[in-house]
């Protein structure tokens, strides 16, 4: 039985899907699926563990501007929760634990494509949680908990995404018509379909079913592409009209990002397989379908 936090999450209704299809019994844990199942809450853990052997740990604060809005709620639910977590873990029955962590690590990087061990600066709130989150993990792995950290970078390719974020943002305008607005359109990012993400987490847990510490590692597709490239290739998608209007980049997000996947490829067999093009043109087809 796994254990998946934010289970109702982009990435979390994705995995257990996954997991379904893989014949592996899992356990839905959010608190978007029942109020009581909040990660804070050491009661709802202890039950949600019960019986467990392997925890993907998925549920956050996920929002680089909600952390920005609400550092206090932020740190209870990004790192105090974690740690609780991580100390149940080790007093129970020790499932493993696979700490979701995100490229906001690294802050501004210094050279392009990023790699695992490069050094950490965050920028933001969000971004420090989550390397609190991974000085956590290594605690826990210190004190004898299997524990491994992968890192994302921007997830795209659901329907049911935050319609705030860029990939969703622009897709519903290619479906309905508009103005796509972005900030900071020179800013280089590494999309990586959530299908891919999925794939590299359930070759990662296969490996910890294995008892198989590893280094940390990136689930990224190691290509960059632009807002304003972006929100380009949205626009020749588009089904309807749009215009594409530019506004400066806000001072807390990252101006950056192209994550290096060879680690992923080395230790897991993983590359990331879909295109922006066949990713993006799916999403729009999807939200088109949903909306009729």
């Amino acid at each position: 039985m796994i254990l998946i936090t934010g289970a109702a999450g982009l990435i979390g209704r994705h995995l257990c899907s996954r997991l379904k299809v893989e014949g592996v019994e899992f356990r839905r844990f959010d608190v978007r699926i029942d109020p009581t199942q909040d990660i804070r809450n050491r009661d709802a853990i202890l039950r949600a563990l019960d019986g467990v052997t392997g925890v993907v740990h998925l549920a956050a604060v996920s929002r680089v501007l909600w952390a920005q809005e609400d550092p206090d709620r932020c740190h209870e639910t990004n790192v105090a929760a974690l740690s609780l977590l991580a100390d149940l873990c080790l007093q129970g029955a020790r499932p493993w634990l696979l700490f979701a962590s995100s490229r906001e690590v690294y802050g501004n990087p210094v050279r392009l494509p990023v790699r695992e061990d490069d050094e950490m600066v965050p920028v933001n709130i969000y971004g420090r949680s989550k390397l609190d989150g991974e000085l956590i993990v290594n605690r826990a792995r210190q004190a004898g908990l299997l524990a491994n950290i992968c890192r994302f970078t921007n997830v795209y390719g659901c329907q049911y995404d935050h319609e705030d974020r860029a990939a969703m943002a622009f897709a519903r305008k290619a479906v309905h018509g508009g103005t796509m607005r972005l900030n900071g359109g020179g800013s280089t990012f590494d999309f990586t379909h959530i299908y891919d993400v999925t794939d590299g987490i359930w070759r990662l847990m296969r490996q910890m079913n294995s008892n198989r510490q590893m280094p940390p590692i990136h689930l990224v597709s190691g290509k960059g592409t632009s807002l304003r490239e972006f929100a380009g290739l949205a626009a020749t998608l588009a089904l309807k009209p749009v215009e594409i209007h530019e506004m400066p980049a806000r001072n807390f997000e990252v101006s950056g990002f192209v994550g290096d996947p060879s680690r992923a490829a080395e230790l897991l067999g993983w590359t990331s397989r879909i295109s922006l093009d066949e990713g993006l043109s799916q999403l729009i087809a999807d939200l088109s379908l949903a909306t009729g």
